[in-house]
């Protein structure tokens, strides 16, 4: 049986640790399962949806559940993991340090409450109660957003401003760090570059949510090296690993006091945001394969899906489509089909409705409302375009 020894020899003498798995990385399954999910009435669908969460985001490739379970059939100490992995993540993606996160959210807690308390063993056993500590996080207004309670759960506030000016006032000794939600860039005053850069000046560590701002591939590396401290990515959406799991990059004492911040550390906020090894080496993985893709060749292949299902719905009266990709979050091709549906007698919601139903279920875009019908295309599987082409054509061909 191998030992920590060996596990960290592999991660040092392979040139990239997909390289163990890469020779079948698309490769189908050849073990037999059994259907489980069936067994327990739990129906599949084609997703023409998205990364969503709760329609549980991508598929892992082969070769990344071939490195988790090969992580399953031994025991390792997980901070020798983490320090492993995250050292080699560190080195692909051209960051300081990084670390595997218990998903996006659990990188905002943890990476949040590493600039509250660092690594003091009474402040990070005194979260979420910030007495005599920082307790303030500046965002823009613009930036408010759900995913905000996942840095609100270290017992801090949030001081919402719009401008630089009102930015540099409201900066003080209680400020801890300077929060930017990357996809909401272009609906705030301050940019990126410019958030970085009052950062610095003032000495509070700027943080990125891109958590799904992958692809393109350059962004894995393109906010660290813009000088934030630190940035996060969900790993289960366009990079393809365990769902579960996030990344966590930047500079090294920040990353230092986050992975002190979190899971297996007992008295730490982040206790249960639990990431085995077996996720963490999956992350890595994933991380290489995606590095390795042929981007423009996926690039094409989402546009012919495109085309497919398209080409399909323009065939009925009335029927045009457009395709739209969104220039920060989820940047791959999202097809708009909008219709009369006077002419055509059916709605948009109600063949939502039906593509659910039908055999295999199809789930649009949630996008979709009374206007329009939303598909996105990147986690089809192969095929499967010409069957929700297929599905569409049938259900307009007989809207009653």
């Amino acid at each position: 049986m191998a030992d920590r020894r060996t596990f960290l020899q592999l991660i040092a003498q392979a040139p990239l640790v997909g390289g163990l798995f890469a020779r079948n990385a698309y490769a189908a399954p050849t073990i037999k399962v059994p259907d489980y999910f069936a067994g327990l009435g739990v129906k599949p669908f084609i997703n023409a949806a998205g990364t969503y969460t709760m329609l549980t985001a991508s598929l892992m490739p082969p070769a990344v559940m071939e490195a988790m379970n090969y992580a399953s059939r031994h025991f390792y100490r997980l901070e020798d993991v983490q320090d492993a992995v995250g050292k080699r993540l560190a080195e692909l993606l051209g960051a300081e340090a990084a670390m595997v996160t218990s998903g996006a959210a659990g990188a905002l807690t943890s990476g949040t409450a590493a600039c509250l308390a660092g690594v003091d063993p009474k402040k990070i056993e005194q979260l979420p109660d910030l007495t005599g500590m920082k307790s303030e996080v500046l965002m823009q207004k613009a930036h408010r957003y759900g995913y905000d309670r996942s840095v609100r759960a270290t017992g801090i506030r949030i001081v919402e401003i719009e401008t630089a000016a009102e930015l540099e006032q409201a900066a003080n000794e209680r400020t801890a760090m300077m929060l930017f939600f990357n996809d909401a860039g272009p609906r705030g005053q301050i940019d990126a570059a410019e958030w970085v850069r009052l950062g610095k000046k003032l000495g509070v560590p700027t943080f990125n949510d891109a958590s799904a701002d992958v692809p393109p591939v350059e962004n894995l590396s393109k906010y660290v090296k813009m000088g934030f401290d630190l940035v996060t990515y969900s790993g289960g959406k366009g990079l393809c690993g365990p769902q579960s799991a996030g990344l966590l990059l930047g500079r090294k004492d920040l990353i230092a006091a986050a992975v002190r911040n979190t899971s297996p550390y007992g008295d730490s906020i982040g206790r249960g945001m639990k990431v085995n090894k077996e996720e963490m080496l999956g992350m890595l993985v994933a991380i290489e394969l995606y590095m390795k893709r042929d981007h423009a060749a996926e690039s094409r292949e989402w546009d012919r899906r495109c085309g497919v299902i398209a080409s399909a719905a323009k065939k009925f009266p009335s029927v045009t489509t457009q395709v739209v990709v969104p220039p920060i979050a989820n940047h791959t091709p999202h097809l708009f089909i909008r219709w009369d549906d006077a002419r055509l007698k059916i709605g948009p919601r109600e063949v939502m409705n039906r593509l659910r139903a039908g055999t295999p279920s199809i789930e649009p875009c949630p996008m979709t409302d009374d206007k329009q019908l939303v598909f996105t295309v990147w986690m089809l599987q192969p095929g499967e375009a010409e069957l929700v082409a297929g599905a569409l054509t049938k259900i307009l061909s007989k809207p009653v």
